[in-house]
């Protein structure tokens, strides 16, 4: 086991190859997006990095690459990316596994690209710390959306620790109040913590085990999705413009919920 120092910054590499973060600076565990974002999406196929590439040219930062897990790990620590495109199929260990040991000393946003479609896949990789994912083959312009809305969260996360905005729904996290058009909203304790808990990280899914921990701390009741469910409807008819037709929650089947601004 051998250590350095660089910046401010102890690196320790452990005997498995695997790095470990250690930051003199609490506050550097926090991700901060710089003026012009930099990506980096680790990959092993050429063609769809120059493909994620092509997409994110909109958003006018740049983009570094890496084809395994390791490199792109190494990448990851060093540049400090505004986001993170991550493949499942790596050539020298598993992209969940990638995305677990970056957020033991990383925020950043996570996107998941792969082929695999399995609810229960998806639903394990969000508890491993993703934020979102997108199945391949993707569409560039879904692709690009989807960044511009974990960007967005990203940034916003300071401001959103007192009021959550999202239409005509305002979320006061102080006043502990919820207003639509400027009339009061009156949640139950339960309803209130599931929106606290999906606000809290918009546009990205929450998986139901993680909505149950939060709200129910992982207290039993019995089927825990239907359970969960009944209060979502609540919720909807309440903040809803049309619940049938959510805007603010919204379902991803066999996974959880997300918020949408």
């Amino acid at each position: 086991m051998r250590g350095a120092s660089e910046d401010g910054n102890s690196i320790t590499w452990c005997s498995d190859g695997q790095r470990a973060f250690r930051r003199a600076n609490v506050q550097t565990m926090f991700h901060r997006m710089p003026a012009a974002p930099r990506f980096l999406v680790i990959d092993d196929e050429k063609q769809i990095r120059r493909a994620v590439r092509g997409a994110l040219l909109a958003l006018e930062g740049t983009m570094s690459e890496a084809a395994t897990g390791r490199e792109g790990l190494d990448l990851a620590a060093s540049e400090r990316p505004a986001l993170v495109i991550l493949d499942l199929g790596l050539p020298d260990r598993e992209g969940i596994d990638v995305c677990r040991e970056l957020r033991t000393w990383s925020g950043v946003p996570i996107l998941v690209l792969s082929a695999r479609e399995d609810a229960r896949e998806k639903a394990a990789l969000l508890d491993a710390g993703a934020d979102d994912y997108l199945t391949k083959p993707f569409d560039p312009v879904e692709l690009l959306a989807r960044a511009r809305a974990l960007l967005r969260r990203s940034v916003g996360a300071a401001e959103r620790s007192r009021r959550v905005a999202a239409g005509d729904l305002v979320i006061d996290l102080i006043q502990r109040s919820v207003t639509i058009r400027g009339e009061r909203v009156h949640l139950t304790p339960i309803e209130w913590d599931l929106l606290v808990a999906l606000s809290a990280h918009p546009e990205r899914t929450l998986t139901h085990q993680q909505l149950f921990s939060a709200v129910w701390q992982g207290r039993s009741h019995g089927d825990a999705q239907a359970y969960l469910r009944v209060h979502i409807a609540h919720l909807r008819r309440k903040i809803e413009p049309d619940p049938v037709r959510p805007r603010h929650i919204l379902t991803e089947p066999g996974v959880g919920y997300r918020f949408s601004l």
